[in-house]
């Protein structure tokens, strides 16, 4: 090995780039000619660690104190190659020194793991696996293969719909616009929770005694009913064996019934659609009723009122004694236009007596007195129509007429109420006759020729599955608990 240290290569920094560019360009501006192209400057020799460790010893100086030499310059005494920009001096770095290579310390690696042995927990986990997993799912297996009992299934679905007929009133624009086709979604949800409620499992239970049907098989347990059960039990047994698919958009109902015979279950679909039916007939008679209430009501009224105003009018002509007060006003009037009459024709025949009639004629007095009597009666008669005139009963004529024009009022407009009453009686009564409801079945009670119930290989894959599952969840939990021991 030579004992000049090895150097190595240094780049150099941008600032130190950047100074010898600004350098070469003053340079070539001093001498007039064109900055050359800017070339990647050369790089700086640098000691090694090695060389200067070796350095060091030849010397018998320390690692420690030995520090690097600065970049380097340019040198006055080397010729520079014609054309080229002259170097100027770069400023000095200061000193770096360099630290000792730290030791690597070497860690002891664990021994490979031996081979697998059986221990005790193994044998206590496949314990656990067969317990667990293996007898629960074989003991679902044997029960639903020979213990059991078939169930047979029956389909019925129905729909309720509304029958909207034309009346004749509708002619008069006294009726309303109305929908037909099907009925609102109400009416289907209502039915909807009547197949579900306790009233008709109650009523089925009188009508087919359900505890019978569903407790037949004797010698399985899980799937029948136990006949002392309560309503509750039994409701709750009901929606296990009652299947309903519905469709609130359509309005479609599908009702599947669970049995262990197949009469039974058919009886039991058939039932539950008249029900249903008995349901919806029901509520059709509570609309039409609601739908006639308040009309009939303001017909009772109307009656009540005219009957007041009938009354009121026959009070008066008993009282009065006249019928009509209208009609004896103008037998009045006849009277007091015959009395102006005669009144006239005393006047023409008293003047014709006073020209032919000497002085004291009797015959004159006599026309004078009866011109004097009919003068009176005449004022007599009108004073009858005249406020404080005494008339039939001893009222005068404009209170009785006023008051019997009060009366005949009340009494027309009680009549008008009457019949506008009975023409919405009729309106809403032929209303509530086109909003019949009744239900519609699209699928009749089935019977079924096989038993497709219970699923039983279904039942039993879903027993081993969730045994699985949960012995699975179990053995990590304790294997998680025992590795963080």
């Amino acid at each position: 090995m030579s004992d000049t240290p090895s150097r190595v290569v240094r780049d150099l920094t941008p600032e130190e780039l950047r100074a010898q560019r600004i350098a070469a360009r003053r340079a070539a501006q001093a001498q007039g000619v064109a900055p050359p192209a800017e070339a990647r400057p050369r790089p700086v020799p640098r000691e090694t660690p090695q060389a200067g460790q070796e350095a060091d010893a030849a010397a018998g100086e320390t690692p420690a104190a030995r520090v690097l030499p600065g970049p380097a310059v340019a040198r006055p005494d080397r010729a520079e190659a014609p054309g080229r920009p002259e170097r100027t001096e770069r400023p000095a770095q200061k000193p770096r020194t360099v630290e000792p290579t730290p030791e690597i310390k070497a860690f002891a690696m664990r021994p490979p793991a031996g081979p697998a042995v059986r221990r005790p927990r193994h044998k206590v986990l496949l314990a656990t696996l067969f317990a667990a997993v293996v007898l629960p799912t074989v003991l679902a297996g044997w029960y639903m293969f020979f213990v059991a009992a078939d169930q047979y299934h029956s389909v019925v679905g129905f729909t309720v719909r509304s029958e909207n007929a034309t009346s004749s009133l509708d002619v008069m624009g006294t009726l309303s616009t109305l929908t037909g086709g099907a009925a609102s979604s109400s009416d289907t949800d209502v039915l909807n929770q009547f197949i579900r409620s306790q009233e008709l499992v109650s009523i089925i239970d009188r009508r087919l005694d359900l505890r019978a049907l569903y407790s037949k098989p004797g010698n399985d347990p899980v799937f029948s009913f136990r006949r002392d059960g309560s309503i509750e039990d039994l409701l709750r047994y009901w929606e296990r064996m009652i299947s309903i698919s519905y469709d609130a958009r359509m309005g479609l109902i599908e009702v599947t019934a669970y049995a262990f015979d197949p009469d039974d279950a058919q009886a039991i679909s058939t039932a539950i659609l008249e029900e249903s039916a008995k349901m919806i007939n029901a509520l059709a008679a509570v609309a039409r009723a609601d739908a006639t209430r308040y009309a009939e009501q303001e017909l009772a009224f109307a009656v009540e009122r005219l009957k007041a105003a009938r009354e009121a009018v026959t009070e008066f002509r008993s009282r009065t004694q006249l019928v009509d007060p209208n009609a004896d006003i103008q037998g009045q009037m006849g009277l007091l236009n015959n009395l102006q009459a005669e009144l006239a024709n005393q006047l023409i025949e008293y003047d014709l007596l006073r020209d032919t009639a000497r002085e004291g004629d009797p015959r004159v007095e006599q026309a004078l007195r009866r011109i004097a009597v009919i003068e009176a009666r005449i004022a007599e008669e009108r004073r009858k129509f005249s406020v404080g005139g005494i008339g039939p009963g001893g009222e005068d004529y404009a209170t009785l007429v006023a008051e019997f024009e009060r009366l005949t009022v009340d009494r027309e407009v009680a009549e008008e109420a009457y019949k506008s009453a009975l023409v919405a009686v009729d309106t809403a009564r032929a209303e509530a006759q086109r909003q019949n409801r009744y239900l519609a079945a699209f699928i009749n009670p089935t019977r079924a020729e096989r038993s497709d119930y219970p699923s039983r290989l279904l039942i039993t894959f879903l027993t081993g599955l969730f045994s699985f599952i949960a012995w699975s969840l179990v053995a990590l939990i304790y294997y998680s608990i025992r590795d963080r021991r």
